[in-house]
């Protein structure tokens, strides 16, 4: 008889039933294991033969064969380790076949028998939850795997507490009501920043409606310091953005304790990224930066030093809110809906128009440092802003200005704003909105069109520009209460467009 077990296979944040066939056989002692697996895959047998030695077991002298189907598909990962033990403890009369028919069965095998944590347990929970089967997975992620509804649960911490479970004399309890990952204790507060009025008003209009934002000026300016300010200004994840969320840190691995995730991402990656930690790839696939950054924010500093393919590779998932990472071996899309910050120097030096201390090249190196980031990824950016050096007299002055919480209440008033504006056209936020939806939205006057008109000839905006700057006097409009936008929302818009130097 063939012991059968169900686990999954990941493609992107979707799963994959994988049936797990245990045979023993008449033959020469042999232990393989067929279906496309990859390395981690292969290697479960050591795993899986030392963990049940450590129990007192060994396997019979027989040919053992593991075929995972459909054998077409490449199962990647550990997590094959517990669904081949258990249907190797079948296969010896351990356990009974019919006490696995009902389970999704995935984790990693210690050499000493005990289950380890593995990456992507919720939406496999969601997969049993679809079949109205349980799951079994490592106590690690048990918490996580009660995301997905009110399933059975089994999480052992090692492969004799499960074998007990089965024959009774133990019981496993449910895994324990799981936490909502807390916001940080304390956010970096608006007030501390010094000056930089324009720039703090453009941060608020970008935070309520969703718009990219770019920040150009001399080091020190407090670029990176309006960005660290921005999580603070933006409202919590609903219920559905939180699953999606949260998904996708389980299948990277990267879930804590598994905790479902109410704040928006923030991810800072490194200017010496690479495009599959990015964009998501490598040898085996997993969700880049702009993945991880789904419904919150990414913040790219230094944005000229990141390599441009890099960059560029960026343009596509702005604007469809998911990237495909296409392979010889696998096709992967991953959800990618975020908010783009970025921040850079106006030149290498960083001073350029600063007639005492811009180096000997200006302008030209200016032209050249910018000149590193494409036309086509520029127009992607709702709101560009000079952020200039703070004067000397103003460090001196105790902090001043409105408080984040003042701030982030007028985000969240012009979100509610929105939410009820767009309830019925699957849009969020004002930078999401296009065709039909944004021309009912920011439908202008006369006076108001002929500025906007005047000013895409004069200013040379493409399509996309023209329609972002649309898009941010709508917000703007939000934010004063106003139901129409008017000319004055338009014209301040407009203001937000003009900061890159050009060639």
């Amino acid at each position: 008889m063939t012991a059968r077990v169900t686990t999954v296979a990941f493609s992107g944040i979707n799963t994959i039933p994988v049936d797990v066939q245990v045979q023993m056989a008449s033959g020469l002692p042999a232990f393989t294991v067929v279906g496309l697996p990859d390395k981690a895959v292969s290697e479960a047998r050591e795993r899986v033969r030392s963990a049940l030695s450590a129990m007192g077991l060994a396997l019979p002298p027989k040919r053992i064969t593991i075929n995972l189907a459909p054998a077409d598909l490449l199962k990647e990962g550990s997590h094959f380790d517990l669904p081949i033990a258990l249907g190797l403890l079948a296969e010896m009369d351990v356990i009974g076949h019919d006490d696995l028919a009902g389970f999704v069965v995935l984790g990693e095998l210690g050499l000493d028998g005990s289950v380890t944590g593995v990456g992507g347990v919720l939406p496999a929970a969601m997969q049993a939850s679809g079949m109205e089967r349980g799951i079994i997975c490592p106590v690690d992620n048990g918490a996580e795997a009660l995301w997905a509804g009110a399933l059975e649960i089994l999480a052992p911490t090692n492969l004799t507490m499960l074998i007990n479970h089965f024959k009774g004399t133990q019981i496993l309890s449910r895994p324990i009501a799981p936490k909502v990952i807390p916001s940080p204790v304390s956010l970096p507060d608006l007030r501390d920043i010094k000056g930089q009025e324009s720039a703090k008003r453009a941060l608020e209009i970008a935070a309520a409606g969703g718009h990219n934002l770019l920040m150009s000026g001399p080091p020190g300016s407090g670029k990176s310091m309006l960005a660290a300010r921005l999580p603070g200004l933006l409202p919590d994840l609903d219920a559905r953005q939180a699953l999606e969320t949260t998904v996708i840190h389980s299948v990277s691995g990267m879930l804590p304790e598994g905790g479902l995730i109410r704040t928006r991402p923030f991810r800072t990656p490194h200017h010496s990224a690479s495009m599959p930690a990015l964009v998501g790839g490598g040898h085996r696939v997993r969700p880049g930066e702009i993945s991880l950054a789904h419904n919150g924010v990414l913040f790219l500093d230094e944005l000229p030093e990141f390599q441009r393919n890099v960059l560029d590779a960026l343009r596509q998932p702005l604007e469809t809110g998911q990237v495909s990472v296409a392979r010889a071996n696998a096709h992967v899309t991953y959800p990618a809906r975020v908010q783009l910050v970025a921040a850079m120097n106006p030149c290498r030096c960083g001073y350029l128009g600063d007639n005492d201390l811009a180096c000997t090249r200006a302008p030209r190196c200016g032209e050249d440092y910018q000149a590193r980031i494409s036309g086509p990824l520029l127009d992607r950016f709702d709101i560009q802003i000079d952020v200039p050096a703070v004067r000397p007299e103003e460090l001196d002055l105790p902090a001043s200005g409105e408080k984040t919480q003042a701030v982030r209440d007028r985000v969240l008033a012009a979100r509610e704003i929105q939410s009820y504006r767009y309830k019925n056209d699957h849009v969020l936020t004002n930078a999401e909105a296009d065709g039909e939806v944004l021309q009912n939205a920011a439908s202008l006057d006369e006076g108001s069109r002929g500025l906007l008109q005047d000013a895409a000839r004069q200013m040379k905006l493409s399509a996309r520009g023209y329609h972002r700057v649309l898009r941010v006097a709508r917000t703007i409009a939000d934010l004063a209460g106003a139901k129409a936008v008017k000319r004055g929302h338009i014209a301040e818009a407009l203001g937000y467009r003009h900061m890159v130097y050009r060639r």
